[in-house]
Formats: C-alpha cells, sequence, structure tokens
C-alpha cells in the first residue's frame, strides 16, 4: 500500500532505524528532528502517516499533534505515537493528544505495519468519501444536513453473551455509548443490525484465535455490519496476534490491561470517525441523486435517462421484444405561465409529473427532459400497446383540471404525445437518437394536428 510517512524523533538512529524499515516496505518517507522541520514538510508534502516520538525531552510533542488534529487541513492524518513508557499514563497521555495509536519500544514490526496498513485504510477511504462530496459540493449539491447526538449503539460479543465478563463490565462504563451484550451466534441475524460498533471479546475464546477471526470475517462481509466499527480485546502481550486481527479488518485491538480511560479514548475516536463517514457517505448519496433527479418534479432528468434507454435497447434485441419511447409535450404551456405566473406552471408541471409517474409500470422509465417536457421509456411494449397508454395518459391529464393555488380556479391541461416503437434491431448511439428523433416528430405532428392527440412515428422510418 503506498503512502507517505513523516518520522518525528531527534535522535538520528532511532529515525534511521524506523526509516528502513519503512522504506522496505515500499513507503515513501521523510524524516526529521523537530516540530519545526516536520511542520515545513508537513507544508510542502502532506503525509499520510506520522511516526512521531511522544517521549522526546526536547519538545512538547503532545500539543504539537493536538495542533494538527485541531486543524482541518491537518486533521486526516493518521499519527501513532511511538517511544513512550508502556504504562497506561503514558498511553492516555497520547491518545488524549491526538494519537490514533501508541507503540511502546521495542515496536513489533508486525504489529507496526499492521496498524500503518489499518490506519491507511481508513485514510484512503476518508478521502475518497470527502472527493465524493467535494465533486458534489462543486456541482451545487451542498446542503446542510442537520446532526442529532444520540448514544452510539455498541454491541459487546463473547462467547457466552455475558455482561458480567471483565470486558463486558468495562465496555459499559464507558460513557456515552448504549451498550448490549450479545453471543457470537446472535451476533450475525437481526439482533445487531443497529450497532455501530461491535467490540469482541477474545478473552472468551480462551486460546483458540480462530473464532475471532471468523467472527471479524463474517461481519466484514455482513450487508448490515460490513460498515461498522470492530475493535477486539485480547489478553495482554500478543503483538502477532492483534497484527493478523488488524489485516483482517479490526479497527483498533486492544489488550485486557486497558484503563478505563483509555479504552473511553478508543471508543469515542471510533465511533468520531464512523460518524464522519456515515454523514459522508449520505451526502454522496444524496449528491448523486440530485445529479439525475429533476428537482421541480422529483423526476429523473436525462443526465439518468440516456444510459437507460441504452440498457433497456440492449435487453430488447437480447430477448427480442419491441420497446417503446413517448414524448409527451404540455400544449400551450406558455399560455399558463403568461396568465397565471410561473408558480402556478410550476404547480401545472408538478401535478403532470405526478398523474404520469402513478398511471406508468413500475418497470417503466418516466423523465423531465424539458421545460414542459416529458419522455416514457417503456420495455416489452408493443406499438398497438404504447399508442393504448400513450392515449390513456393524454385523457388521464386531460379529464382533471389542475390546481394552481393564489385563488384561482384549477385549469384545463392537455398534452400531445408522440410514439415510437423499436429494439429487435441492434441499436447504437446514434440509432437511440434517431429514434427519439422520431419521437420528437411524431410529437409535432401531434401538435400539428390540434394537441391533445397521439401520433405514433412511422415504422418505414426505422
Amino acid at each position: 500500500m503506498t503512502g507517505r510517512i513523516l518520522i518525528i524523533d531527534s535522535v538520528p538512529t532511532n529515525r534511521i532505524v524506523l526509516k528502513v524499515k519503512m522504506l522496505a516496505a515500499q513507503f515513501i518517507v521523510d524524516s526529521c528532528g523537530s516540530q519545526t522541520e516536520a511542520a515545513a514538510m508537513i507544508r510542502d508534502n502532506q503525509p499520510d502517516l506520522i511516526l512521531v516520538n511522544l517521549a522526546d525531552p526536547t519538545e512538547d510533542r503532545h500539543e504539537f499533534c493536538s495542533q494538527l488534529k485541531a486543524d482541518a487541513d491537518t486533521a486526516g492524518i493518521a499519527i501513532i505515537s511511538v517511544g513512550v513508557a508502556d504504562t497506561a499514563a503514558a498511553r492516555f497521555a497520547a491518545l488524549d493528544a491526538g494519537a490514533d495509536d501508541v507503540l511502546p519500544r521495542p515496536i513489533n514490526d508486525n504489529l507496526l505495519l499492521a496498524r500503518i496498513r489499518s490506519l491507511l485504510r481508513v485514510r484512503n477511504a476518508h478521502s475518497e468519501l470527502m472527493l465524493r462530496d467535494s465533486t458534489g459540493r462543486a456541482l451545487g449539491f451542498d446542503e446542510e444536513r442537520r446532526s442529532y447526538s444520540v448514544p452510539a449503539n455498541v454491541a459487546v460479543l463473547s462467547q457466552g453473551g455475558s455482561e458480567t465478563t471483565d470486558v463486558a463490565q468495562l465496555v459499559s462504563g464507558c460513557g456515552g455509548i448504549k451498550v448490549s451484550h450479545f453471543t457470537m451466534d446472535r451476533a450475525l441475524g437481526d439482533d445487531c443490525s443497529e450497532a455501530s460498533m461491535f467490540v469482541i471479546d477474545g478473552t472468551s475464546f480462551g486460546l483458540d484465535q480462530n473464532a475471532s477471526m471468523q467472527m471479524i470475517a463474517d461481519l466484514r462481509s455482513r450487508v448490515d455490519t460490513r460498515l461498522s466499527v470492530i475493535m477486539l480485546i485480547i489478553p495482554d502481550k500478543q503483538p502477532e496476534t492483534a497484527a493478523l486481527m488488524l489485516d483482517l479488518g479490526a479497527d483498533d485491538v486492544v489488550y485486557t490491561t486497558v484503563s478505563k480511560g483509555e479504552m473511553e479514548l478508543r471508543l469515542a475516536a471510533l465511533l468520531r470517525q464512523k460518524r464522519v463517514n456515515d454523514k459522508l457517505r449520505l451526502t454522496v448519496r444524496d449528491g448523486l441523486q440530485a445529479a439525475v433527479t429533476d428537482p421541480l418534479t422529483g423526476l429523473y432528468n436525462r443526465r439518468y435517462l440516456v444510459p437507460q434507454l441504452t440498457r433497456m435497447a440492449d435487453q430488447s434485441r437480447q430477448f427480442q421484444r419491441e420497446f417503446a419511447v413517448m414524448m409527451i409535450d404540455i400544449d400551450h404551456f406558455k399560455m399558463i405561465n403568461d396568465t397565471y405566473g410561473h408558480a402556478a406552471g410550476d404547480q401545472v408541471l408538478i401535478g403532470v409529473a405526478k398523474r404520469l409517474r402513478d398511471n406508468l409500470r413500475a418497470i417503466d422509465i418516466l423523465a423531465r427532459i424539458g421545460g414542459e417536457e416529458f419522455l416514457i421509456a417503456m420495455p416489452s411494449t408493443s406499438g398497438e400497446q404504447a399508442q393504448l397508454a400513450a392515449d390513456r395518459l393524454r385523457q388521464i391529464i386531460a379529464n382533471v383540471p389542475f390546481p394552481i393555488g393564489n385563488d384561482h380556479d384549477p385549469v384545463n391541461v392537455t398534452v400531445s404525445v408522440g410514439v415510437v416503437v423499436g429494439g429487435l434491431q441492434p441499436l447504437d448511439q446514434t440509432g437511440l437518437d434517431g429514434m427519439c428523433q422520431r419521437a420528437d416528430a411524431a410529437l409535432y405532428r401531434a401538435k400539428a394536428s390540434g394537441r391533445d392527440t397521439v401520433a405514433m412515428a412511422d415504422r418505414s422510418a426505422a
């Protein structure tokens, strides 16, 4: 996994040893001995991850880490503290300063590399979501989403699902979360589908690592749980096991000697990152929906329609079934706008869109492709069926006036429809364009013949 790593340590020997290990793992590596140098390097070539000696007596590196995490431009850089004493107080201070993990010396190489890989996976996923979100914002899809602070659902998984084990009580004693306790079997059912985080009590399996490995793999493979946060708690002094579990997909591995304060910091950091990523995913999803949807009527737009028409044409040829395309235009729409105002015209557009949508099959595609123009694509539809459907839709629009508000009486609205049928012969994009042009030509014939009518495209022109 390519990534840029910055090593900060005033001891040259420490820097050289770490740099050799990181270069051997195919990372791009920078190193320096002071915060001033580090700040310049971060400014010129921002790293993906920082290895920093927080026990260095020459400078207060804790404050430096806090500043990095407080700055929006550098908050996403992962930080691993190396060199601090292996004590609860030292680990807590490092995590409280913003470190994502703490690895005291002597550092286990496998655990260090596994932790780096894990943090870079998280950073890369976050960066991808940020890129998609920024693209959506550039296109104008940046509506603010209100967030609510609610306790996160944390599921503690153990062999027996007991609430009285040391691990269960440790997690339950942490604030700001809602804790439930489950056996492994129940975790893979619907009982844990709402969990934001899973804490696996690896100590409840004795010496059986396979159970923890299987649990992590199962959680990562299931739709309902694949985006959940996973923490594994294992007996102390098992760095090789910790490295293996991180590579399998655990977000954090904690030893049983963890203090309550450190556990609270680790839980809070993981859940905070999950909330950010969940919000980004929702923003991306909404942005993608907005990109293919007409904001006034809620119908699909031309951007969505073009690839769907191509797919429909391919399927029609494959199964030798015709499909139909209708062009629908509201008659005298400009007169409605000029007489009653554009707000009234918008109400008519919304009303026409709703009636069309409510009277089509689930497999049909309805899109607004112009000011007052709609297109309907109907798979597995013959010419006769298409003509009957078009005339039915025409009558549904004409039979009941449309309310326009502003104390005006409802207005009568009619539509003209042009219909073309095709799909038995191969169609490239040029053929699809020609098919839509023929439907458009049929629409103009319907307009010319007095409006409020349906015109079929000439099959001989296909």
